[in-house]
């Protein structure tokens, strides 16, 4: 069986590779697939889209200047997650590329032909930029104010994801570890992204409206979209600074984009912006493939008994 798979995964990449990479690892080459359309004309994205992957977020060291892996490089990788007793991926951490395989749970073992070996594109050497005067200050007055109470003082002193309030944005549209799913929905006038983790939904206006007003921010911002040629192009604004992006400010500025590049495959970027938290702005890009099945409800709360066990244990070592 793991012969075959191994056969199997060799054959598709030699494929692949012999095609321009469909668009997927050159973002900026056109391509000649036009997407189906919805009955009012807008490219259709709707179904639901898997987004597994081993790609880390920033580029190892080791891969330094490399930000991509050749087609030998990574059939060498598969031959080599294939030969193992156990038929999983090698360290996936350490891979540094792009997997998929629908027949398997979270990460999987066959590589997705991106060959990327970190999701931040830009800058170019992979990595995020480095944090503002302001941000690093930021952090060092929040750890301060962590300091003068207990971690599990308050189901408040836990993150809103440990919370199943959110997982906020963009950090759920980032693969995970599960739950790896989004599921799209369109309108002539809106379109719904509903990620898997902790079950966030976002409506979408595509009808030209203006962002509301800079006093209201909320958890995943104010969104807005609009279509360029066949790209869906999203701008949030208005970021409540309690669902903090990796440090960043309620002056967070989001812009996402998904371009359908393939039947089956649907490219998505985004970038950020926040000039008080880094030092520039910085992109991420990665494709997700089309599923087959429906996305089930990630019934968070149902299941939080690890929430219920933190403060239990607090209480427990108070009384200690």
């Amino acid at each position: 069986m793991l012969k075959q798979r191994s056969n199997l995964v060799v054959t598709t990449l030699a494929a692949v590779f012999l095609v321009p990479q469909l668009g997927i690892a050159q973002p900026d080459d056109t391509s000649v697939y036009t997407a189906a359309t919805t009955p009012w004309g807008h490219p259709d994205f709707q179904g639901v889209w898997d987004r597994r992957t081993i790609t880390p977020l920033e580029r190892p060291e080791r891969l330094a200047g490399k930000p991509f892996l050749t087609a030998e490089e990574i059939i060498a990788y598969e031959k080599a997650s294939a030969a193992r007793p156990d038929g999983r991926p090698l360290d996936a951490r350490r891979a540094g590329i792009s997997v998929h395989d629908p027949q398997d749970l979270d990460y999987g073992s066959t590589v997705l032909a991106t060959g990327q070996t970190s999701l931040v594109v830009d800058p170019p050497d992979g990595r995020i930029p480095a944090y503002t005067q302001a941000a690093n200050e930021r952090a060092a007055a929040a750890a301060q104010v962590r300091e003068s109470r207990g971690s599990a003082d308050s189901w408040t002193d836990r993150s809103l994801n440990e919370r199943c309030l959110t997982w906020g944005m963009p950090n759920g549209m980032l693969p995970q570890a599960y739950n790896n799913n989004i599921q799209i929905i369109q309108t002539p006038n809106e379109v719904m992204i509903l990620t898997e983790m902790v079950h966030d939904a976002r409506i979408i206006p595509l009808d030209g409206r203006p962002h509301i007003s800079k006093k209201i921010t909320q958890w995943h911002g104010d969104a807005r979209g609009h279509w360029e040629d066949e790209t869906l192009v999203i701008e949030t604004t208005n970021f409540s600074a309690k669902s903090s992006f990796r440090r960043s400010s309620s002056n967070l500025q989001l812009e996402e984009r998904y371009t359908r590049i393939a039947d089956g495959t649907l490219q998505y970027e985004f970038t950020v912006t926040d000039d008080t938290t880094w030092e520039r702005p910085w992109s991420v890009s990665f494709p997700m493939i089309k599923g087959g099945e429906p996305l089930y409800e990630f019934a968070c709360h149902e299941g939080n008994y690890g929430l219920k066990n933190i403060l239990r244990a607090a209480r427990h070592l108070e009384k200690q």
